[in-house]
């Protein structure tokens, strides 16, 4: 399979992974790579070595190539895989939206929003199942946006957008509840979007979107909260997600493309992001996911056509992706999911119809 190495710092230091597992780096074109072992992170590649690695990218056409100007170090993001088409056959897609990973039985399940339903795949693309169909019946769907999953319980939860409903099936799609409908009040929905659960509690947050506000459920739907803070507000909170370890919340605000963070208990802590297409400015997100490990965010930046990257402070770390149909290149991602234990970051790049696969080494 055809490799996209997309090196992201003018001297590039050497691969060395960290947080909840690490592993070797790839062989890069035109250097030498160390054992993990006896990496040192100061260890850096030539001018000559870089220069050779763009050289062989070049010549081969298969890799998009970016160099930030940045001068703070970044991260190495190598293509991995990608899979679909547009269709309604298994394994072909009708604009993937959400995309959710359960990465301790290795499943990886897609919003199939415009088809109106759920598919299920192995973290290689292999297809599993599928289930849902238009309708408002138990396990139909109207464009579902958003998928989570509990991998502690396996349940998986759906937003079932224009049904104005969150529902919830089991792995392997056998529907066990569903809760609100429309309405303003708290616990009723308008065109919920984004959903995410923690784990740890059980805890299920729903960018609930024309109602400007995340609802936050218990896993049998029961309402807790709703995150309403009197300084701060939403306009059109298309994604969330929680991450579980570090005790935060990502708030994605599609409108005012900026992502805000909150503790579990809705406490306004920080926020990121403005109008643009510089390094941490978007055009328009969609899709947000946190890596709990490392402490790090992806932002889909739908119309910029790229995946941005950040620690959990804001602090910008790394992108990639220009618009295309090659490798790599999008075309209006919508929504992203980390698989923490195996490295990898899947990408619904929605009008191109496809999962595409990366894995990110720093």
């Amino acid at each position: 399979m055809k490799k996209i190495y997309i090196l992201t710092a003018v001297i590039f230091t050497a691969i060395f992974m960290r947080g909840c597992k690490t592993a070797v780096s790839p062989a890069v074109p035109g250097a030498t790579n160390t054992p993990a072992a006896a990496q040192t992170p100061n260890a850096t590649l030539t001018i000559e070595a870089l220069t050779n690695a763009l050289n062989e990218i070049n010549a081969t056409n298969t890799a998009v190539a970016v160099l930030s100007a940045t001068a703070t170090p970044t991260a190495y993001v190598q293509f991995v895989k990608q899979w679909g088409g547009v269709g309604m056959a298994d394994g072909q897609f009708g604009n993937p939206w959400g995309i959710a990973v359960d990465a301790v039985n290795n499943r990886i399940y897609v919003a199939d929003s415009y088809n109106d339903r759920i598919q299920v795949f192995d973290s290689d693309g292999v297809f599993i199942t599928k289930w849902g169909s238009l309708g408002t019946a138990d396990g139909q769907f109207d464009t579902p946006y958003g998928v989570a999953v509990d991998s502690a319980t396996g349940r998986v939860y759906v937003s079932d957008s224009g049904n104005d409903r969150i529902q919830v099936f089991d792995s392997n799609g056998a529907f066990i509840t569903k809760w609100r409908s429309f309405g303003h009040e708290e616990g009723r929905l308008n065109m919920p979007w984004g959903i995410s659960v923690n784990s740890s509690t059980g805890r299920v947050y729903v960018s609930d979107s024309h109602n400007d506000r995340i609802q936050v459920f218990d896993s049998n739907g029961v309402f807790v909260s709703v995150n309403v803070i009197t300084d701060k507000y939403f306009l059109y909170s298309r994604a969330v997600a929680a991450d579980g370890i570090n005790g935060l919340i990502y708030v994605v605000e599609t409108n005012y493309n900026r992502i805000q963070v909150f503790d579990i208990s809705g406490v306004y802590k920080t926020e990121w992001g403005t109008a643009g297409s510089g390094d941490g400015q978007f055009n328009f997100i969609f899709g947000i996911a946190a890596d709990s490990c490392k402490g790090r965010v992806f932002a889909a930046d739908f119309d910029n056509n790229r995946i941005q990257v950040f620690d959990k402070n804001g602090v910008f770390v790394t992108k990639w992706g220009v618009f295309g149909t090659e490798n790599g290149q999008f075309n209006e991602p919508g929504g992203i999911a980390v698989d923490s234990i195996r490295g990898l970051i899947y990408v619904a790049d929605t009008y191109n119809n496809r999962i595409q696969v990366f894995k990110i080494y720093n």
